[in-house]
């Protein structure tokens, strides 16, 4: 069952000019594995985390790196949540993630489902 959908779209120019104008952003919206990544991945990335809160129903509290996008043994990604977003998935009865990521076209867009 779904219990949550997520979707946003990031202009990858602005949000290049955002990081280049404030760089500590890097470390309040990304995890030490994500930081060194390209623009074009760091802007899907957001886009994703984004998309995670609003499948939750955005709630009050959470932290850009308590979701994070990770790739499986064969290249495919997935979502991990820790923190206050885990709990509010444990308690929203959030099992399975589904992710698809793209960015094309000076935009980056994830799709997030949170499934029971």
């Amino acid at each position: 069952m779904i219990v949550g959908i997520g979707v946003d779209v990031v202009d990858m120019a602005r949000f290049a000019a955002t990081l280049e104008r404030t760089p500590a952003l890097r470390e309040r919206l990304f995890t030490e594995a994500e930081r060194e990544l390209r623009t074009e991945s760091l802007a899907v990335r957001f886009a994703a985390k984004e998309a995670v809160a609003k499948a939750l129903g955005c709630p009050a509290g959470l932290s850009h790196v308590e979701a994070e996008v990770v790739k499986n043994e064969v290249g495919r990604p997935m979502i991990r949540v820790t923190g206050a977003a885990a709990d509010v998935a444990r308690a929203l009865g959030v099992k399975r993630w589904h992710v698809s990521l793209t960015h094309d076209g000076g935009v980056a867009i994830a799709y997030v489902i949170a499934e029971s």
